[in-house]
């Protein structure tokens, strides 16, 4: 079944380490935009694509846009697609 609003679900396992998943709900095609943040409000990495109305799953390795590694810390995941925009937090422990 297709999902009926925009959503973005807990990252799963939360805590985590070496890699977290989260879904993104589009009722629509849509464009969309995942945001990792660390707490000092930087961009760490960027996850953007187009997506057929379903559930688009989203996997974070731990790394930033170059692909080293991160810290361990709380890091939050803004999602953004039409409208629709949410964030979720979660803590990477190495």
């Amino acid at each position: 079944a297709l999902p009926t609003k925009f959503g973005l679900s807990q990252n799963y396992p939360n805590p985590f380490n070496g890699k977290t998943s989260f879904v993104l709900s589009l009722p629509v095609a849509s464009d969309y935009t995942v945001n990792v943040y660390n707490v000092a409000g930087q961009v760490v990495r960027t996850f953007e694509g187009s997506a057929g109305a379903g559930n688009k799953t989203i996997v974070w390795d731990g790394t930033d846009q170059n692909g080293k590694p991160v810290s361990s810390g709380i890091y939050f995941f803004r999602a953004a697609a039409k409208d629709f925009s949410a964030v979720m937090k979660g803590l990477y422990l190495k």
